[in-house]
């Protein structure tokens, strides 16, 4: 009888090149997990089957890159935002388009379709929300409240609440009937990427790039736990359809939390880098990552992670499998979401909290609609997933098997999903025994038929030492192993100038460092831009970005002229920190500086008021410079080019 093979915990599933550019958003199928869908810079949607090769359907109609889709419950419809504030609604079982909505005044961050009724909520960079009426091509609201982009939306599961994520450092629930806000939460201390409703209960959980997740109680509007010690921003994150647990998608790692209280349950390497959506089918965590024009897909078996726990059993790992795992108990439930048997009704119009956009269908609307097309490339997939011959219901079931699981190559790699407790001090992953791998028989190649799977071992080590990237004449037949300077002076070989250059600025930052202990943030700057070394520049402005309260004016008046520098810089991350640097500074100082620079003279000698118009003059003088330059190249595509489109919008007031 042949022994079984040891399977992995979380494995690579398949990468593709998705776009004939840089890929701009994606999002999964919720109900199949199943359907993936992507925007590139390309202007197009294309839609994807995980785990086969080929585009099943590629929607053209936006003339700008494609910074959000959605996909509804049923996998029906899909909806793509696009930089330049339009919106396109595709019905993919017609391959057509559906409605183009017009609107919105800058680009589109977050999507999101109604659960029951025909209507779908946008985000956008101009801060507003709009709740569009798909039946009609009209708005029927707009939500105002945030003061910078809305990244996420999300729709209750009983359909009677909007929930919205900003870069605001806010979360705000909003009253679909009511057409008004109901609360606002707030206590993350950085921009909120991401906001999921637990499935059942009146929770809400919000995820910001401050690190943490945010769990909020909907009954009494109040923080419920907040998990901190996340390794990096939080983007993507997911409740079990149960409501067990909630799956944070971490750089390189899948997390399962609980929140009454707090506490991390698992921790399971996955080699994903920044997981943009997860979904869940088949007992399987689906996640997909983007790189450029590059989409990846991983799997997590759940049956092999641990979601649930007492606070008792926090210290022991339950090694059952998922299915046999019995739910603990916790705190008393809130109360349940009374979802409707039919669709809800049209929301109300409520005068004096929004305000109406509706219009009517116009020639160009028309024009745009004919424009639009769905193109099916795979008619076999598109067929098989949309238009199958034994369907009863409109919606085809996309359910299937799990996709299989590589064998473990050695020992090694079955320890991968079980971390030490190392990498989460504040949250300790419990040890697990693993048992010895017994011997792996060898079973016959899969058929022909079967959808080829990238093994994850082609990503993994394989057993090199650092000896074996030297040249043949280093080598000491007799020697085991170099010891660490040997090895270290060999890399070295070769890289002379890119050795100078690091030692130069490891020596340059000492420096700063020294400064910077005495508490003197200016004099830090100050010595920084001394050394005339932009790359100790952009290190300390990634240090003083993630506290805003360290900013001063006459701090301004030092780094604005180096923020000029870092705009025109070739290397992507100087860029992406000056643009930070100076949209910190707009939103703090910007108003500040208008205000002082358009009051009256004062009477009489007042030197530190004048001493604080000079420094508004300065700043004004050099964000003037720079209000030319971003313009310049606001009309970038891809990241840069709406980081700039958002700064020359902060920076308006300047004309």
């Amino acid at each position: 009888m042949a022994t079984p093979v040891v399977t992995k915990t979380a494995w690579k599933l398949q990468e593709i090149v998705a776009h004939a550019s840089n890929v701009s958003s994606l999002v999964l199928g919720k109900a199949s997990g199943r359907l993936l869908a992507t925007g590139g810079d390309d202007c197009r949607v294309n839609l994807w089957s995980i785990n086969k090769p080929n585009c099943i359907m590629s929607l053209t109609g936006h003339t700008s890159p494609v910074e959000s889709v959605r996909l509804n419950t049923p996998e029906e419809l899909i909806v793509a935002g696009s930089q330049s504030g339009s919106i396109r609604v595709w019905d993919l079982e017609a391959a057509k388009i559906l409605r183009t909505l017009m609107g919105h005044k800058a680009n589109i961050c977050s999507l999101d379709f109604h659960p029951y009724g025909e209507f779908v909520a946008s985000g956008s960079q101009d801060t507003n929300i709009k709740l569009w009426d798909i039946r009609r091509k009209g708005c029927v609201f707009r939500y105002r409240g945030h003061s910078q982009a809305v990244r996420c939306l999300r729709f209750s599961p009983d359909g009677k609440w909007l929930a919205s994520a900003a870069d605001d450092h806010t979360v705000k629930l909003w009253d679909l009937t009511a057409g008004k806000m109901m609360s606002e939460f707030p206590g993350h201390t950085g921009p909120v990427n991401v906001v999921e409703f637990h499935p059942n209960e009146y929770l809400l959980a919000s995820g910001s790039s401050d690190r943490t997740i945010r769990f909020w109680d909907l009954e009494k509007f109040q923080v419920v736990s907040c998990i901190e010690g996340e390794p990096g921003p939080v983007r993507s994150v997911l409740f079990n359809p149960d409501g067990c647990c909630l799956y944070s998608g971490c750089q390189d790692s899948l997390r399962v939390y609980g929140w009454e209280p707090e506490r991390c349950f698992d921790v399971v390497l996955v080699n994903w880098g920044k997981v943009a959506d997860l979904a869940i089918c088949n007992d399987q965590l689906i996640g997909v990552a983007f790189s450029q024009s590059n989409v990846s897909s991983y799997v997590v078996d759940l049956t092999r992670v641990t979601r649930t726990g007492t606070v008792a059993q926090d210290s022991i790992q339950d090694s059952r499998p998922l299915a046999q795992q019995l739910p603990q108990p916790s705190a008393p439930l809130r109360r349940i979401y009374e979802r409707p048997s039919t669709t809800c009704s049209k929301p109300q119009r409520v005068k004096q909290n929004s305000e109406s956009e509706r219009r009517s269908p116009s020639s160009e609307d028309d024009r745009d609609e004919r424009e639009s097309r769905a193109e099916i490339q795979n008619a076999e997939d598109y067929n098989e997933i949309f238009q199958p011959k034994n369907s009863i219901s409109r919606t085809p079931p996309r359910r299937s098997e799990p996709f299989p699981a590589p064998p473990e190559d050695d020992l090694a790699t079955a320890k991968e999903a079980k971390p030490s407790p190392a990498i989460n001090s504040q949250f300790p992953v419990p040890n697990v025994e693993v048992l010895p791998r017994p011997p792996v028989v060898a079973s016959p190649p899969p058929p022909k038929a079967e959808p080829a799977i990238i093994p994850a071992t082609r990503n993994e080590p394989i057993g090199l030492k650092a000896s074996d990237f030297l040249p043949q004449a280093v080598k000491i037949p007799q020697q085991a192993e170099l010891v660490d300077e040997d090895a270290m002076s060999q890399i070295r070989k070769g890289h002379d100038t890119m050795c100078v250059v690091l030692t130069s600025r490891h020596r340059n930052l000492d420096t700063v460092r020294a400064v910077w202990t005495t508490g003197d943030i200016k004099t830090s700057v100050d010595s920084a831009v001394a050394i005339n070394d932009l790359s100790v520049v952009v290190d300390l402005l990634n240090i003083v970005n993630q506290k805003a309260s360290l900013w001063k004016l006459d701090l301004c008046t030092t780094v604005l002229p180096q923020i000029e520098k870092l705009l025109q810089s070739k290397y992507e991350s100087y860029v992406q920190t000056g643009c930070t640097s100076l949209k910190l500074i707009l939103q703090r100082f910007l108003p500040l500086i208008t205000d002082i620079l358009a009051a009256p003279p004062s009477v009489g000698v007042d030197i530190s008021r004048e001493e604080r118009l000079h420094k508004c003059r300065l700043c004004y003088k050099q964000l003037k410079g720079i209000s030319s330059l971003v313009k310049s190249k606001s009309g970038l595509s891809g990241r840069h080019g709406s980081a700039f489109r958002e700064l020359h919008l902060l920076m308006a007031s300047l004309d």
